[in-house]
């Protein structure tokens, strides 16, 4: 059975701060002590779920910086929370949610934030999961040295409005060969989704499959119809909504291997 799911959650147990880069100021909730990772929530917004995430890595020995990039933070979901900050992001100019293969203007800021928690925490560099409409984002912080661990959770932007859409990539081309670069010196990404998610489809992996090559983890958990563990067609966010924290289970062992791909990659050193 799924977990049941908090009530809102205050976030009166993170450090509320404020970081400014490029003219924009944004609020960021930092927690824990080691090598840092930046956690950008899904769709609606900082979610309690989400901030149980980011409270499970300060846990594991990390720092969080979970930055505030839309919604009501704590509030819990709903259907209709939902729509409102999806409508919200579309319009917004820092994110770009049709656009194949663009970065949103907001990566900037986040990298700048990633660089910024880089020197505060030291260690070997920082790592950034992102999720649903922030799932790509990590690929665009690897443009900086300092990304050394990049996680994407159920990527789905570009929106999956046509063939070209689904198999399309948050970043440029020009981008795309930077991170390349950064793949070939030994950089690797981890990247997580239901099979049957219609939000972040399969072309996407396939493509970074194609364009990354070994360097790309992709780790697919069966939605398909009658699946061994009564998994929705409809799942969609992994380490979060739809985790069942439960060992055997599939979202579990997800989220196991991406605590290792975080222990060995900013730890281990």
């Amino acid at each position: 059975m799924p977990r049941e799911k908090p009530a809102t959650d205050p976030l009166d147990d993170f450090e509320s701060t404020e970081f400014t880069h490029g003219g924009k100021t944004k609020t960021v909730y930092r927690k824990g002590t080691g090598p840092g990772i930046v956690v950008m929530s899904e769709i609606p917004g900082i979610t309690p779920t989400v901030a149980d995430f980011a409270r499970r890595l300060v846990d594991e020995g990390f720092t969080v910086a979970m930055p505030s990039l839309f919604g009501v933070d704590g509030r819990a979901p709903t259907n209709g929370y939902a729509a409102t900050s999806i409508a919200k992001v579309c319009i917004s100019g820092e994110f770009t949610a049709f656009a194949k293969d663009e970065s949103s203007p907001v990566t900037s800021w986040l990298r700048a934030l990633a660089r910024d928690l880089h020197q505060q925490c030291g260690g070997p560099g920082v790592g950034a999961i992102g999720m649903c409409f922030t799932g790509g984002f990590a690929l665009g912080m690897m443009l900086d040295e300092e990304m050394i661990a990049p996680v994407l959770s159920q990527p789905s932007t570009p929106f999956a409005v046509s063939k070209a859409h689904k198999a399309s990539l948050p970043i440029s081309a020009e981008e795309l060969v930077i991170v390349k670069e950064r793949v070939a010196s030994g950089v690797c990404v981890l990247g997580m989704r239901f099979t049957h998610d219609p939000l972040s489809p399969g072309d996407r992996f396939e493509t970074l499959r194609r364009e990354l090559g070994e360097g790309f983890i992709g780790v697919e958990i069966d939605s398909s119809p009658g699946n061994a563990h009564d998994i929705a067609k409809d799942a969609h966010s992994v380490v979060t909504e739809h985790l069942v924290d439960e060992p055997g289970h599939p979202t579990h062992d997800a989220l196991h291997q991406m605590l290792d791909f975080f222990r060995e990659r900013l730890l281990a050193a």
